[in-house]
C-alpha cells in the first residue's frame, strides 16, 4: 500500500477537518456528553492553518484522511493535533502523519517531540517509538488526566 501524500492544509477546509477530528475522537468510544466537552478545543480554525503547522494526509483524490499540527518553541516540539479519519485507520495515514510531524520538528530545531495521547492512542505511539513519561491534565476537561508522552528526535 502507498503512503499517503501529506500536504499543508487549507483555510477553506477548516469545517471538514474539524468535523474528521471530532469523528476520530468519538471513535474511542466517547459518549456525547464528552464529546460536547472537547467540540471547542478539537476546532481547527482558518486562522490556524494560515499560521502554518497544520498539515493534511490525503488520499488519490486529495480526499483528507487525517491530519496532524505541531507546535515548535524553545527547542522542544509539541504534537498538537493528529487524528486520523475512521474509515482510514490502518492504512498508514497515521504513520504518515506521525512521520511528517517528527521531520517538522527536526526541521523547527526540535530535540524533543512531546504528545499529551489520547488513552487510545498511546499504544499507537509507543509504536511509534514515543515514550509515556507521566501524566497531565486534560486541556478540555478539568480533573481528567492523559498519558503525557515524549519521542527523542536526536539519533
Amino acid at each position: 500500500m502507498t503512503a499517503p501524500a501529506i500536504r499543508p492544509a487549507r483555510p477553506e477546509e477548516a469545517a471538514a477537518l474539524s468535523a474528521l477530528v471530532l469523528r476520530s475522537k468519538a471513535h474511542w468510544g466517547y459518549d456525547a456528553a464528552f464529546m460536547a466537552q472537547v467540540r471547542d478545543v478539537l476546532q481547527v480554525t482558518p486562522e490556524a492553518i494560515r499560521a502554518g503547522g497544520v498539515f493534511v494526509a490525503v488520499d488519490g483524490d486529495d480526499r483528507p484522511l487525517g491530519l496532524g499540527s505541531v507546535g515548535i518553541a524553545d527547542g522542544a516540539a509539541e504534537l498538537e493535533l493528529l487524528f486520523v479519519d475512521p474509515a482510514a485507520m490502518g492504512q498508514g495515514a497515521g504513520r504518515a502523519l506521525y512521520r511528517h510531524a517528527v521531520a517538522m520538528a527536526r526541521a523547527g530545531g526540535a530535540g524533543t517531540l512531546w504528545i499529551l495521547a489520547d488513552p487510545g492512542a498511546e499504544p499507537f505511539y509507543r509504536a511509534m517509538g514515543a515514550t509515556t513519561v507521566g501524566q497531565a491534565p486534560s486541556d478540555a476537561i478539568p480533573g481528567r488526566m492523559l498519558p503525557r508522552m515524549k519521542a527523542e528526535l536526536t539519533a
